[in-house]
């Protein structure tokens, strides 16, 4: 009798689960989570980070290593190659080593405003051209240099900066009043690359934007880095020529000063936030003098695949970028930027997943594919060329699940899912979240834009439901203010720094959890016939129903 009230809890529960798998297919695979462990996890993070890769930078050594040992390792597990008979996919990129004047200077009649090259400002060019010369451009300061019909915003109305180089804020006007824009969550307005974009639609000369360290969520000093070395761009047809012929930053204090020496009070620059804001002239002039050492050459996206058993046309992508910061300038005597959290725990936790797939004992109806994406840290490069050159046609990928940058902290009790609300792959994660006890909840600083920063955002942009799943913040027995803090530590001490680097005090055991998550969602959605679907009021709905 004992034996029946016993078992009869185990068989309801047995026949649960087949019936949610016939109706979701979120019954999961031990066999296949138990490939996901914290052994293998650590020697790739390791091996991916180790000084010997040289920063993973795109057209360095450090690339050519890196993408060998991803195409053993993806043969290791058992997967084929994702680009026909080709483990990879060629990224035609430029690299463009821009040196400009140490000195940067704004003039009017009172006399001369100099900044020091690094220090104070940080500058360089897309254009692909020996030499750029700008003399005497007026300079103009345009608010958040923001064009956005829907929210009633226009900093260039009847402005023309033809020629001229205009000051903006970083972010949008959301994060200073919550009733404007969409409040703290950051819209693609807000990101350093739209307001590039704008000021050369715009027609300006150059654009320097306003760094502060709160709006822009990091400090100046990975602004520095970011720029103290050549920058990598995708080619284009007109080499860069219509884009604006300088593009930089201005820290803080530069930009207070340069203020200051126009004349403007910080009251006037502080209407910039508010709606009905109109340009204002400095009356100041600027201009720099740029060599350029310019270089074509081709990165590559490493892809691999698992095809799928019975919809092998169709497929669900796993992304993670490769790539990092390379060899640059030196914090307390390093010059390495390994990049271990960000992201080789990405691209090993793609390893891992894979593995997972393969020791399913149900495979994927759905083909698989596995894409570790070059130029993330250069502006989503890899991801912006696989969208516009995909392998699997859009109407046909179904969604993507990015893994970018999972932090050493411990098990959480919950998921943070960057973007909650924006597409269906959020019901996904979960269900599976449920599963393991946890639940999702939204980034908790959604003003810092990061649905925008990673290369999930470039499938978003093509209409592919994308799933940008990422480390909780309340690790368990420690709390939420504990888990939070210790990403700040991260950001502020580690983040773009030579400082990310493996440890062994590192707690994998929350990554492993969380890898087991991320299957879980591609493998339930891979056993679908369903295709998920943005979710009203998403800026992504239209396109998404036009694929």
């Amino acid at each position: 009798m004992r034996k029946t009230i016993y078992l009869l809890p185990l068989i309801l529960s047995s026949l649960w689960s087949c019936n949610q798998g016939e109706k979701h297919n979120t019954a999961t695979d031990s066999t296949a989570f138990d490939q996901i462990t914290e052994t293998s996890l650590a020697t790739a993070i390791k091996t991916l980070a180790a000084d010997s890769m040289e920063g993973r930078k795109p057209f360095t050594p450090g690339e050519e290593k890196t993408i060998r040992y991803l195409q053993q390792a993806f043969t290791s597990v058992g997967l084929d190659p994702g680009n026909g008979t080709n483990f990879f996919q060629e990224v035609p990129m430029v690299e463009i080593r821009s040196t400009p004047n140490s000195t940067l200077s704004f003039k009017n009649n009172k006399g001369s405003l100099d900044f020091k090259l690094l220090d104070e400002f940080v500058l360089g060019s897309r254009r692909i051209q020996p030499t750029i010369d700008v003399n005497q451009s007026d300079v103009v300061f345009a608010g958040f240099g923001i064009v956005a019909p829907e929210f009633h915003w226009n900093d260039y109305e009847g402005l023309d900066v033809k020629g001229k180089t205009v000051i903006v804020l970083v972010n949008d006007p959301g994060f200073y009043d919550q009733q404007l824009f969409k409040g703290k969550t950051m819209t693609y307005y807000g990101r350093w690359t739209y307001k590039y974009e704008e000021a050369a639609r715009q027609g300006a000369a150059g654009v320097l934007i306003v760094h502060d360290t709160d709006a822009a969520s990091y400090g100046w000093n990975v602004v520095r880095s970011g720029w103290s070395g050549p920058q990598l761009n995708l080619q284009t047809d007109d080499n860069g020529a219509s884009r604006c012929a300088f593009e930089g930053w201005l820290s803080a204090e530069s930009a207070r000063k340069l203020f200051d020496f126009a004349g403007i009070s910080s009251d006037r620059v502080a209407q910039a936030k508010k709606p009905g804001f109109k340009a204002i002239d400095l009356n100041v002039t600027t201009g720099t003098h740029i060599k350029q050492e310019t270089k074509k050459s081709t990165s590559h996206n490493v892809v691999a695949k698992i095809s799928g058993s019975k919809r092998p046309d169709e497929c669900i992508i796993y992304s993670a970028h490769w790539d990092h910061l390379g060899v640059g300038e030196a914090i307390a005597g390093d010059s390495i930027y390994n990049g271990a959290a960000d992201n080789a725990t990405g691209v090993a936790g793609l390893l891992e997943i894979a593995k997972a797939f393969k020791a399913a004992k149900t495979p994927p109806e759905r083909s698989i594919l596995f894409l570790a994406l070059t130029g993330e840290e250069e502006g989503l490069l890899g991801s912006e060329y696989y969208a516009s050159h995909p392998i699997f046609p859009l109407a046909k990928t179904v969604a993507d699940i990015n893994v970018d940058m999972l932090y050493p902290i411990g098990r959480t009790k919950d998921i943070i899912v960057t973007g909650l609300g924006q597409s269906e792959m959020d019901d996904y994660a979960q269900r599976a979240a449920k599963k393991q006890g946890r639940i999702i909840k939204p980034d908790s600083n959604p003003a810092a834009g990061h649905f925008f920063r990673s290369d999930h955002f470039n499938f978003a942009k093509v209409g592919i439901p994308a799933l940008y799943p990422s480390t909780g913040d309340d690790v368990i027995g420690q709390g939420e203010a504990y888990g939070i803090a210790q990403k700040e530590d991260f950001n502020e001490h580690r983040y773009h720094q030579p400082a990310d680097e493996f440890s062994d005090t590192w707690k994998l055991d929350g990554m492993v959890e969380d890898l087991r998550l991320f299957f879980d969602i591609g493998y339930t959605l891979s056993r679908e016939t369903n295709f998920p679907k943005w979710k009203e009021g998403s800026e992504f709905k239209t396109i998404g129903e036009k694929r």
